[in-house]
């Protein structure tokens, strides 16, 4: 890939979140993920091409310095800086617009700084080799968060039994963002029980949301539209998944059944998320009851661990995440008076921001504040700054 020699007719329009657009090329392996600013800014830019690049950069260093320690770095792309040619960045701009989603148009790509992100395209991971006996399948899943937070830090007795996913179903079908609640749990993906993940891998596949995603050959083939009222066609997955199981055990005359594949292809991301280098999945313990969310049987059963997840294997993807999200136990409710120490520091002290590294840089050095935080509060403004950063 050629920076100076750009040609937007080279990209697609990939995806977007709240604080970047993805393009993907069409030829190479690669996405480039440019920033977004609210449209009431698209004349006036709110930082520098400098400060872009600089913002960036931030990401690249905590994936590659902090993230790659904890998850380990052949699980983490970090990805590197370019900048790019502006008319190019301009071009593409226009060229994906209609591809938007309208919700998300209430926020522009940046098209002033030149910078963005440059990653490896995991949804099509083998487009740089020969061309292999069917298009690679990519699934992308967002797991949230799996443990419940410290009584100790929480005001309502329900947070210490129902994790946050759930409870945000409810509110988001209330105010119409999904039309469907989804009986999908975190605890029930990270107790390393193999029913439990079961149960919660099928529930993400019948109601995706925008927590599953499934790629053939790059290609979206599977999720769901945020406010549809239509369902995603589980059949039609199914269908494309089904010439990738055919050499299982579970073939009718050389066919297999609808249920068969969706449980082969539920075994097969079991299996992955429990594997471990020389070790091959974790342990059976207790099972949330059937036709329930792990939150909803535990409403039952108030002797419930807080976090299932003693069978997960330590060296897990899984078990990793988990550790890794268990660095902040606080909830809201605690991390906000924390945030609230640093604003007021940095309100009588605003050089005091470089030292308490609130904007980076994230080296080894922050790495290592980030990991002492599991102390108590001493009530200084160092500690509260790097539970908040």
């Amino acid at each position: 890939m050629e920076l100076g020699r750009m040609d937007e007719n080279d990209w697609k329009y990939h995806g977007e979140g709240n604080k970047s657009l993805v393009v993907a090329h069409v030829q190479h392996c690669r996405v480039l993920r440019l920033l977004k600013y609210p449209a009431e800014d698209s004349e006036n830019p709110p930082q520098t091409a400098e400060q872009a690049f600089r913002q960036i950069q931030n990401i690249v260093d905590f994936s590659s310095n902090v993230m790659s320690s904890l998850l380990g770095d052949k699980v983490v792309h970090s990805g590197e800086v370019v900048r790019l040619p502006l008319e190019f960045v301009r071009q593409l701009s226009i060229k994906i617009q209609h591809q938007r989603p309208a919700w998300r148009c209430d926020k522009v790509m940046d098209i002033y700084s030149g910078c963005a992100l440059c990653l490896p395209n995991l949804t099509s991971p083998t487009l740089h080799q020969p061309t292999p006996p069917a298009p690679p399948l990519c699934i992308e899943i967002k797991p949230k968060c799996g443990f419940l937070p410290s009584p100790k830090h929480v005001s309502k007795d329900i947070k210490t039994r129902v994790c946050r996913y759930c409870m945000h179903q409810h509110y988001k079908v209330a105010n119409g963002k999904w039309k469907r609640r989804s009986l999908y749990c975190p605890l029930d993906l990270f107790s390393g029980n193999r029913q439990r993940m079961h149960f919660a891998i099928r529930h993400l596949i019948e109601e995706p949301q925008n927590n599953l995603k499934v790629f053939k050959g790059g290609q979206c083939i599977y999720s769901s539209k945020e406010g549809s009222n239509e369902s995603p066609d589980m059949n039609s997955l199914l269908h494309h998944l089904r010439p990738y199981f055919l050499h299982g055990n579970n073939r009718i005359n050389g066919h297999m059944t609808t249920k068969a594949v969706l449980n082969d292809v539920i075994q097969v991301l079991v299996n992955a998320l429990l594997s471990a280098a020389g070790g091959d999945g974790g342990q059976v313990t207790d099972r949330a009851g059937e036709g329930r969310s792990f939150c909803e049987a535990s409403l039952f059963n108030n002797e419930r661990i807080r976090h299932g997840s003693q069978g997960l294997p330590t060296s897990s993807v899984l078990s990793r995440i988990l550790q890794t999200q268990m660095l902040d136990t606080l909830d809201i409710e605690g991390l906000y008076p924390l945030y609230r120490r640093v604003e007021q520091h940095l309100q009588d002290f605003p050089e005091e921001r470089t030292r308490l590294q609130i904007d980076g840089p994230y080296d080894q050095n922050f790495l290592e504040k980030v990991q002492k935080c599991w102390m108590e509060d001493d009530g200084s403004v160092e500690y509260a700054a790097a539970k908040v950063t």
